[in-house]
């Protein structure tokens, strides 16, 4: 008896998604909950479990493939006679193994289900054996970092010592003269991304205003409580909680730049849900720091932490993501040192952070070297005026530049 695999709900109005990867192939053994498939939506994958322990049987779409919730995608078939009815017929279609082939292990089975779909992915793209890497990740889980590790490794080693015939001369031109190209077929979440942020721009009247920032005090309190930090909540006092504190003090005082434009009406927010933009496997995602003005700084870098760490493993949810009334994104991270950010819809305003880098600064008549970074803030200037944008990013240098102001709210 078969029992089907039907494409769960998907989140508040996210109605079809991509087969993104099949985890599973016919003929594998499949427990209850095990992920067979991998789909993307519009925001992030999500992975299919199977309803009942069994075996994989028919896949009815193929990757790529468009697919709406409840929809049936692949059937599991009963245990044992299933299985060896499968493994018969696996037996008679495959070519006989050559002497060099082992059976697999059953561990190395159980370790591959472990993987997440970004894992999964450059396991397969880079030909890398799962079970010969030391997982970095949490209880020894392996992350795409190790995986890419391995594969740098692997190029890096140097090529074993075989007797060969060395190419001639007339061949090694046409070698290094091929210049080849790979059509890739965007992800789901690549196309949403470019939609949305187009979107951004034809919809939107959008207008950067910048700053600059003494990041001299906020490096002192971290270097001052760093260590009491980390002891007391289990996390690095980072720069984001500053600037995520700095931004409700901004947004409380102008409350346009936390607003949203909805027909011929402007929305204002009695609360401050900060989406924070995250580099994930397949593109820039935004999950949300949620009551942000009401968090301390320990857990709104706990909550970023986990956000980053599960980016990186491709197991954000849609909850994650829902809502969001400001945007903060960290270019700096990847060394920039000056953006325009286009706003998150239907927000209004996103800020951009750079670089920290030693520059020369006038201080009470004397040039001095500070830690100074340059801040973005770009709007939408059919709701934001430039008076309006420009106070709230000055609140902001300010509040960094004298986090005092953080603390009894000025």
């Amino acid at each position: 008896m078969a029992t089907q695999v039907k494409v769960p709900t998907l989140g508040e109005s996210v109605t079809e998604a991509t087969i993104g990867e099949w985890l599973k192939q016919p003929g594998d053994p499949v427990k209850v909950d095990e992920p067979i498939a991998s789909l993307e939506t519009d925001k992030v994958a999500v992975e299919v479990p199977s309803p009942v322990a069994g075996v994989m049987g028919a896949q009815a779409v193929k990757v790529g493939d468009t697919v709406e919730v409840g929809a049936v995608i692949a059937t599991i078939e009963d245990g044992v006679a299933a299985g060896e009815s499968t493994e018969i017929k696996s037996r008679e279609e495959a070519p006989p193994p050559s002497v060099a082939e082992a059976p697999k292990e059953e561990s190395h089975e159980d370790q591959a289900a472990t993987l997440s779909p970004s894992v999964r992915r450059a396991v397969i793209e880079h030909g890398i054996d799962p079970t010969q890497i030391k997982g970095s990740g949490k209880d020894g889980r392996l992350t795409k970092e190790d995986v890419l590790a391995a594969a740098a490794a692997k190029k890096a080693a140097p090529a074993p010592s075989i007797s060969a015939p060395a190419p001639s001369p007339a061949a090694a031109p046409a070698a290094t003269s091929e210049r080849n190209t790979e059509r890739v077929k965007m992800t789901r979440l690549r196309q949403t991304i470019a939609r949305r942020l187009k979107a951004a721009q034809n919809d939107a009247a959008l207008l950067t205003t910048f700053n600059d920032v003494d990041m001299t005090a906020v490096i002192e309190a971290r270097e001052a409580y760093k260590d009491l930090f980390a002891k007391k909540h289990g996390i690095k006092l980072g720069f984001m909680s500053f600037f995520a504190k700095a931004s409700c003090l901004a947004l409380k005082d102008v409350p346009s730049v936390n607003a949203y434009i909805e027909g011929d009406e402007i929305l204002y927010h009695d609360f401050v849900d900060i989406s924070v933009a995250v580099s994930a496997p397949n593109g820039l995602v935004v999950p949300v720091v949620r009551d942000a003005d009401k968090k301390s700084f320990a857990q709104i870098e706990l909550d970023i932490a986990d956000f980053g760490a599960r980016a990186k493993d491709g197991m954000l949810t849609m909850d994650d993501m829902k809502g969001g009334t400001f945007t903060i994104s960290n270019g700096g991270v990847f060394g920039s040192l000056m953006s325009t950010p286009i706003i998150n819809p239907p927000q209004s305003a996103v800020l951009g952070l750079h670089r920290i880098e030693d520059r020369p600064v006038a201080r009470n008549g004397q040039v001095v070297i500070r830690p100074m970074m340059y801040i973005a803030l770009s709007y939408d200037h059919r709701i934001i005026d430039g008076r309006e944008a420009v106070t709230a990013l000055k609140i902001v240098k300010e509040a960094i530049e004298d986090p005092m102001r953080m603390l009894i709210d000025l």
